[in-house]
């Protein structure tokens, strides 16, 4: 059974999905009066940039290492791991220094996942629709 979903309901899953990730965040915040999880979100947020910013660059065919990943896309993935290291070491950070409760700990880091993942989630989607449309439109 050929089960097709159409790229509307992917992308309005997608989207509950990321709004459920900022309630968790804004809600670990608003129900314990205490908004230092909102920079998980922010962290979370700038997590894809680097890997997104440095996949573009083009490797030159004359270098004796063009079957390997350039230097730029290692730094790319290399900034995204620190931001998302980084995104689930702050609420732990936090409760470790009494500034949050371990209830909004769990929240916030639970909600930056949740932000992460479908941000992950909707570019993969979109860049795989997209080598889709030029394969068909010129092949």
């Amino acid at each position: 059974m050929d089960f097709k979903v159409s790229p509307l309901t992917k992308i309005i899953s997608l989207s509950g999905f990321l709004a459920l990730g900022f309630l968790l965040v804004i809600l670990s915040c608003a129900l314990f009066h205490n908004y230092y999880p909102l920079f998980d979100i922010l962290v979370f947020l700038l997590a894809p940039l680097p890997n997104a910013l440095f996949s573009k660059s083009s490797t030159d065919s004359a270098n004796f290492m063009s079957d390997t990943v350039s230097n730029t896309q290692d730094t790319g993935s290399f900034l995204t791991g620190v931001f998302v290291t980084s995104g689930l070491a702050l609420p732990l950070v936090f409760y470790h220094c009494q500034l949050i409760g371990s209830l909004s700990c769990i929240m916030s880091t639970l909600g930056g996942l949740i932000i992460y993942s479908s941000i992950v989630v909707f570019s993969w989607f979109f860049h795989s629709s997209w080598e889709q449309e030029e394969d068909t439109l010129f092949g």
